[in-house]
Protein backbone atom coordinates (compact mmCIF):
# COMPACT_ATOMS: atom_id res chain seq x y z
CA UNK A 1 0.00 0.00 0.00
CA UNK A 2 1.28 3.52 -1.02
CA UNK A 3 -0.09 6.92 0.11
CA UNK A 4 -0.31 9.29 -2.76
CA UNK A 5 -0.47 12.53 -0.28
CA UNK A 6 1.27 11.84 3.07
CA UNK A 7 1.75 15.06 4.36
CA UNK A 8 -1.93 15.10 4.83
CA UNK A 9 -1.17 12.70 7.80
CA UNK A 10 0.35 15.71 9.39
CA UNK A 11 -3.47 16.26 10.53
CA UNK A 12 -3.33 13.57 12.98
CA UNK A 13 -1.88 16.17 15.31
CA UNK A 14 -4.91 17.88 15.89
CA UNK A 15 -6.62 14.23 17.18
CA UNK A 16 -4.75 14.49 20.79
CA UNK A 17 -6.17 18.34 21.61
CA UNK A 18 -9.69 16.41 20.91
CA UNK A 19 -8.95 13.66 22.88
CA UNK A 20 -7.89 15.98 25.75
CA UNK A 21 -10.66 18.19 25.59
CA UNK A 22 -13.11 14.83 26.03
CA UNK A 23 -11.39 13.76 28.79
CA UNK A 24 -11.61 17.50 30.43
CA UNK A 25 -15.14 17.79 30.42
CA UNK A 26 -15.59 14.41 30.79
CA UNK A 27 -17.66 13.98 34.62
CA UNK A 28 -18.34 10.98 36.73
CA UNK A 29 -22.10 10.20 37.28
CA UNK A 30 -23.04 11.29 41.41
CA UNK A 31 -26.28 11.58 43.24
CA UNK A 32 -25.57 15.18 44.73
CA UNK A 33 -27.41 16.63 48.24
CA UNK A 34 -27.54 19.54 49.39
CA UNK A 35 -26.17 18.96 52.78
CA UNK A 36 -24.16 15.93 52.51
CA UNK A 37 -22.19 17.20 48.96
CA UNK A 38 -21.38 14.33 46.59
CA UNK A 39 -22.68 10.82 47.15
CA UNK A 40 -21.82 7.19 45.81
CA UNK A 41 -20.85 7.46 42.13
CA UNK A 42 -23.54 5.66 40.05
CA UNK A 43 -23.20 2.58 38.38
CA UNK A 44 -21.88 2.74 34.69
CA UNK A 45 -25.03 1.34 33.12
CA UNK A 46 -25.37 0.75 28.84
CA UNK A 47 -27.07 3.98 28.31
CA UNK A 48 -24.18 5.73 30.20
CA UNK A 49 -21.21 3.95 27.93
CA UNK A 50 -22.83 5.00 25.11
CA UNK A 51 -22.76 8.47 26.40
CA UNK A 52 -18.87 8.17 26.91
CA UNK A 53 -18.93 6.52 23.56
CA UNK A 54 -19.99 9.08 21.72
CA UNK A 55 -17.34 12.35 21.48
CA UNK A 56 -15.11 9.24 20.20
CA UNK A 57 -17.08 8.56 17.01
CA UNK A 58 -16.73 12.00 15.71
CA UNK A 59 -13.00 11.52 16.88
CA UNK A 60 -12.88 8.51 14.82
CA UNK A 61 -14.74 9.95 11.69
CA UNK A 62 -12.32 12.35 11.87
CA UNK A 63 -9.39 10.49 11.55
CA UNK A 64 -11.04 8.32 8.62
CA UNK A 65 -11.08 10.96 6.83
CA UNK A 66 -7.66 12.77 7.24
CA UNK A 67 -6.73 9.58 6.14
CA UNK A 68 -8.63 9.75 3.33
CA UNK A 69 -7.23 13.02 2.48
CA UNK A 70 -3.43 11.08 2.25
CA UNK A 71 -4.98 8.58 -0.76
CA UNK A 72 -4.03 5.37 0.41
CA UNK A 73 -3.80 2.90 -2.63
CA UNK A 74 -3.54 -0.42 -2.76
CA UNK A 75 -1.76 -2.74 -5.84
CA UNK A 76 -3.89 -5.29 -7.54
CA UNK A 77 -1.78 -5.93 -10.92
CA UNK A 78 1.57 -5.25 -12.20
CA UNK A 79 2.38 -4.43 -15.80
CA UNK A 80 5.62 -4.14 -17.25
CA UNK A 81 6.37 -1.98 -20.18
CA UNK A 82 8.44 -3.76 -22.81
CA UNK A 83 11.58 -2.48 -24.42
CA UNK A 84 12.53 -3.40 -28.30
CA UNK A 85 14.58 -6.19 -27.27
CA UNK A 86 15.82 -9.54 -29.62
CA UNK A 87 13.09 -10.93 -31.82
CA UNK A 88 14.05 -14.46 -32.51
CA UNK A 89 12.07 -16.72 -35.57
CA UNK A 90 12.44 -20.52 -34.87
CA UNK A 91 12.68 -22.39 -38.02
CA UNK A 92 11.37 -26.00 -37.88
CA UNK A 93 11.82 -29.26 -39.93
CA UNK A 94 8.32 -31.21 -39.68
CA UNK A 95 9.71 -33.91 -42.35
CA UNK A 96 8.55 -37.15 -42.03
CA UNK A 97 12.16 -37.99 -41.44
CA UNK A 98 12.15 -36.25 -37.90
CA UNK A 99 9.99 -39.28 -36.71
CA UNK A 100 13.10 -41.42 -36.44
CA UNK A 101 13.79 -42.69 -33.11
CA UNK A 102 17.15 -42.04 -32.14
CA UNK A 103 16.94 -39.11 -29.08
CA UNK A 104 17.70 -40.97 -25.98
CA UNK A 105 15.40 -39.40 -22.83
CA UNK A 106 14.86 -40.37 -19.16
CA UNK A 107 11.88 -42.57 -20.45
CA UNK A 108 13.37 -44.07 -23.22
CA UNK A 109 13.92 -43.63 -26.79
CA UNK A 110 12.24 -40.42 -28.74
CA UNK A 111 11.50 -39.33 -32.08
CA UNK A 112 13.19 -35.81 -33.19
CA UNK A 113 10.37 -33.82 -33.39
CA UNK A 114 9.07 -34.48 -30.00
CA UNK A 115 12.34 -33.75 -28.55
CA UNK A 116 13.00 -30.89 -30.85
CA UNK A 117 9.57 -29.39 -29.56
CA UNK A 118 10.49 -30.11 -26.17
CA UNK A 119 13.49 -28.46 -26.14
CA UNK A 120 12.61 -25.55 -27.64
CA UNK A 121 9.70 -24.91 -25.55
CA UNK A 122 12.00 -24.77 -22.21
CA UNK A 123 14.04 -22.36 -24.76
CA UNK A 124 11.13 -20.00 -25.37
CA UNK A 125 10.62 -20.39 -21.34
CA UNK A 126 13.80 -18.71 -20.83
CA UNK A 127 13.38 -15.64 -23.05
CA UNK A 128 10.59 -13.91 -21.63
CA UNK A 129 11.66 -10.28 -22.48
CA UNK A 130 11.87 -11.72 -26.50
CA UNK A 131 9.52 -11.32 -29.08
CA UNK A 132 9.94 -15.33 -30.70
CA UNK A 133 8.22 -16.60 -33.81
CA UNK A 134 7.85 -20.00 -35.45
CA UNK A 135 7.90 -20.90 -38.84
CA UNK A 136 7.96 -24.79 -39.96
CA UNK A 137 8.73 -26.29 -42.84
CA UNK A 138 8.82 -29.69 -45.12
CA UNK A 139 8.40 -29.20 -48.76
CA UNK A 140 7.07 -25.54 -47.76
CA UNK A 141 7.37 -23.28 -45.08
CA UNK A 142 3.91 -22.30 -43.10
CA UNK A 143 4.04 -19.61 -40.47
CA UNK A 144 3.04 -21.30 -37.15
CA UNK A 145 2.88 -18.34 -34.62
CA UNK A 146 4.09 -14.39 -35.69
CA UNK A 147 6.21 -12.33 -33.61
CA UNK A 148 4.76 -11.81 -30.36
CA UNK A 149 5.65 -11.85 -27.17
CA UNK A 150 3.04 -14.53 -25.51
CA UNK A 151 5.29 -17.01 -24.91
CA UNK A 152 2.38 -19.12 -23.69
CA UNK A 153 0.87 -19.20 -26.56
CA UNK A 154 3.64 -19.97 -28.76
CA UNK A 155 4.68 -22.72 -26.94
CA UNK A 156 0.68 -24.06 -27.66
CA UNK A 157 0.91 -23.46 -30.97
CA UNK A 158 4.28 -25.58 -31.20
CA UNK A 159 3.08 -28.21 -28.97
CA UNK A 160 0.34 -29.00 -32.12
CA UNK A 161 3.27 -29.73 -34.79
CA UNK A 162 2.73 -33.07 -35.63
CA UNK A 163 5.71 -34.60 -38.12
CA UNK A 164 4.31 -35.11 -41.57
CA UNK A 165 1.67 -32.58 -41.10
CA UNK A 166 3.03 -30.90 -44.26
CA UNK A 167 3.64 -32.53 -47.49
CA UNK A 168 7.13 -33.85 -47.55
CA UNK A 169 10.55 -32.44 -49.02
CA UNK A 170 13.16 -30.24 -47.50
CA UNK A 171 13.15 -26.74 -48.46
CA UNK A 172 15.59 -24.63 -46.45
CA UNK A 173 16.06 -21.76 -48.71
CA UNK A 174 12.09 -21.27 -48.56
CA UNK A 175 11.93 -21.60 -44.51
CA UNK A 176 15.23 -19.48 -44.39
CA UNK A 177 13.75 -16.52 -46.80
CA UNK A 178 10.12 -16.96 -44.70
CA UNK A 179 11.95 -16.38 -41.52
CA UNK A 180 14.13 -13.11 -42.62
CA UNK A 181 10.84 -11.72 -44.03
CA UNK A 182 9.07 -12.35 -40.51
CA UNK A 183 12.00 -10.19 -39.54
CA UNK A 184 12.58 -7.59 -42.08
CA UNK A 185 10.78 -4.98 -40.43
CA UNK A 186 11.53 -5.14 -36.92
CA UNK A 187 13.32 -2.45 -35.37
CA UNK A 188 14.62 -4.71 -32.87
CA UNK A 189 17.82 -4.29 -31.44
CA UNK A 190 19.06 -8.13 -32.40
CA UNK A 191 17.39 -10.22 -35.26
CA UNK A 192 18.12 -13.86 -35.21
CA UNK A 193 17.30 -17.14 -36.96
CA UNK A 194 17.46 -20.51 -35.66
CA UNK A 195 17.08 -23.06 -38.44
CA UNK A 196 16.70 -26.82 -37.38
CA UNK A 197 16.67 -29.41 -39.52
CA UNK A 198 17.92 -33.00 -40.29
CA UNK A 199 17.53 -33.27 -44.10
CA UNK A 200 19.03 -31.33 -46.85
CA UNK A 201 17.73 -29.07 -49.30
CA UNK A 202 15.51 -30.82 -51.59
CA UNK A 203 12.05 -28.55 -52.56
CA UNK A 204 10.76 -24.67 -52.81
CA UNK A 205 12.03 -22.24 -55.40
CA UNK A 206 14.58 -20.07 -53.20
CA UNK A 207 18.30 -21.54 -52.60
CA UNK A 208 19.50 -21.35 -49.16
CA UNK A 209 22.76 -19.34 -50.32
CA UNK A 210 20.31 -16.46 -51.31
CA UNK A 211 18.45 -16.51 -48.62
CA UNK A 212 21.41 -16.54 -46.17
CA UNK A 213 22.95 -13.06 -48.33
CA UNK A 214 19.40 -11.59 -48.19
CA UNK A 215 19.55 -12.31 -44.01
CA UNK A 216 23.20 -10.83 -44.14
CA UNK A 217 21.90 -7.61 -45.40
CA UNK A 218 19.18 -7.30 -43.51
CA UNK A 219 22.09 -8.00 -40.32
CA UNK A 220 20.09 -11.00 -39.38
CA UNK A 221 22.00 -13.89 -37.94
CA UNK A 222 21.16 -17.37 -38.41
CA UNK A 223 22.16 -20.18 -36.48
CA UNK A 224 21.69 -23.38 -38.04
CA UNK A 225 21.03 -27.00 -36.07
CA UNK A 226 21.58 -30.19 -37.47
CA UNK A 227 19.43 -32.52 -35.67
CA UNK A 228 20.12 -36.67 -35.74
CA UNK A 229 22.60 -38.96 -35.02
CA UNK A 230 25.12 -39.99 -37.43
CA UNK A 231 24.56 -43.38 -39.40
CA UNK A 232 21.36 -45.66 -39.49
CA UNK A 233 18.73 -44.72 -37.25
CA UNK A 234 15.63 -46.71 -36.01
CA UNK A 235 12.98 -45.29 -38.38
CA UNK A 236 8.89 -47.08 -37.64
CA UNK A 237 7.13 -48.29 -40.02
CA UNK A 238 3.56 -49.25 -39.73
CA UNK A 239 2.09 -52.28 -41.60
CA UNK A 240 -1.11 -53.06 -43.30
CA UNK A 241 -2.49 -54.67 -40.32
CA UNK A 242 -1.21 -51.38 -37.73
CA UNK A 243 1.87 -52.95 -36.56
CA UNK A 244 4.62 -50.74 -35.67
CA UNK A 245 8.41 -52.10 -36.39
CA UNK A 246 11.31 -50.26 -37.04
CA UNK A 247 13.68 -50.02 -40.20
CA UNK A 248 17.29 -48.91 -40.11
CA UNK A 249 17.61 -46.19 -42.30
CA UNK A 250 20.21 -43.50 -43.19
CA UNK A 251 18.99 -39.36 -43.23
CA UNK A 252 20.71 -37.09 -45.24
CA UNK A 253 22.15 -34.32 -43.26
CA UNK A 254 23.85 -31.24 -45.41
CA UNK A 255 26.36 -30.52 -42.72
CA UNK A 256 28.17 -28.20 -45.18
CA UNK A 257 25.13 -25.93 -46.53
CA UNK A 258 24.12 -25.66 -43.02
CA UNK A 259 27.48 -24.14 -42.32
CA UNK A 260 27.58 -21.74 -44.96
CA UNK A 261 24.22 -20.40 -43.94
CA UNK A 262 25.52 -19.81 -40.38
CA UNK A 263 28.98 -18.45 -41.58
CA UNK A 264 27.51 -16.05 -44.17
CA UNK A 265 25.48 -14.42 -41.29
CA UNK A 266 27.77 -14.15 -38.39
CA UNK A 267 25.80 -17.28 -36.62
CA UNK A 268 27.16 -20.38 -36.08
CA UNK A 269 26.30 -24.16 -36.86
CA UNK A 270 25.64 -26.65 -34.12
CA UNK A 271 25.16 -30.83 -34.56
CA UNK A 272 22.89 -32.08 -32.31
CA UNK A 273 22.69 -36.00 -32.17
CA UNK A 274 20.65 -36.62 -28.96
CA UNK A 275 19.05 -35.04 -26.47
CA UNK A 276 21.41 -33.58 -23.99
CA UNK A 277 23.44 -32.14 -27.29
CA UNK A 278 20.18 -30.33 -28.30
CA UNK A 279 19.70 -29.18 -25.15
CA UNK A 280 23.05 -27.42 -24.42
CA UNK A 281 22.76 -26.15 -27.95
CA UNK A 282 19.71 -24.09 -27.01
CA UNK A 283 21.26 -22.94 -23.78
CA UNK A 284 24.51 -21.82 -25.76
CA UNK A 285 22.42 -20.02 -28.22
CA UNK A 286 20.65 -18.44 -25.57
CA UNK A 287 24.04 -17.49 -23.83
CA UNK A 288 25.18 -15.59 -26.77
CA UNK A 289 22.04 -13.98 -27.69
CA UNK A 290 21.11 -12.76 -24.13
CA UNK A 291 18.73 -9.64 -23.58
CA UNK A 292 20.64 -7.06 -21.50
CA UNK A 293 18.07 -4.52 -20.83
CA UNK A 294 15.97 -3.63 -18.12
CA UNK A 295 12.11 -3.95 -18.52
CA UNK A 296 10.68 -1.06 -15.86
CA UNK A 297 7.68 -2.07 -14.04
CA UNK A 298 4.37 -0.31 -13.46
CA UNK A 299 1.53 -1.90 -10.78
CA UNK A 300 -1.88 -0.37 -11.22
CA UNK A 301 -3.47 0.96 -8.20
CA UNK A 302 -6.81 0.89 -6.35
CA UNK A 303 -7.81 4.06 -4.27
CA UNK A 304 -9.04 3.47 -1.01
CA UNK A 305 -9.88 6.62 0.21
CA UNK A 306 -13.96 6.65 -1.11
CA UNK A 307 -14.08 3.76 1.62
CA UNK A 308 -12.54 5.35 4.29
CA UNK A 309 -15.19 8.48 3.39
CA UNK A 310 -18.14 5.92 3.21
CA UNK A 311 -17.13 4.68 6.98
CA UNK A 312 -16.61 8.23 8.36
CA UNK A 313 -19.57 9.33 7.19
CA UNK A 314 -21.51 6.17 8.62
CA UNK A 315 -20.08 7.11 11.96
CA UNK A 316 -21.36 10.35 12.00
CA UNK A 317 -24.56 9.18 10.90
CA UNK A 318 -24.45 6.83 13.97
CA UNK A 319 -23.37 9.85 16.24
CA UNK A 320 -25.99 12.48 14.92
CA UNK A 321 -29.18 9.60 15.61
CA UNK A 322 -27.91 8.14 18.82
CA UNK A 323 -27.57 12.02 19.94
CA UNK A 324 -30.93 13.02 19.18
CA UNK A 325 -32.86 10.06 19.93
CA UNK A 326 -32.02 7.68 22.67
CA UNK A 327 -28.88 9.57 23.98
CA UNK A 328 -30.49 12.67 23.90
CA UNK A 329 -30.15 15.04 26.30
CA UNK A 330 -32.22 17.00 28.19
CA UNK A 331 -31.90 21.14 28.22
Amino acid sequence: MILQSPLYLGLLLLLPAMVFLINRNRRPGAIYYSTIGPGKNLPVTRRVWWFQVLPWLTVTALALCILALARPQIGIKESMVRRKGIDIVLAVDVSTSMLAEDFQTATGRRNRIDTVKRVTSQFITRRPNDRIGIIIFAARPYILAPLTWDQDWVITRLNEVKAGMIEDGTAIGSALITAVNRLRTSDAKSKVVILLTDGMNNAGAVMPETAAEVARALKIKVYTIGAGSKGLVPYPVTDQWGRKSYQNVKTDLDETLLKKVANLTGGRYFRATDTDSLKAIFKQIDRLQKTVIKMPHYREYRDLYPYLLGLALGLLVVETILANTVLRRLP
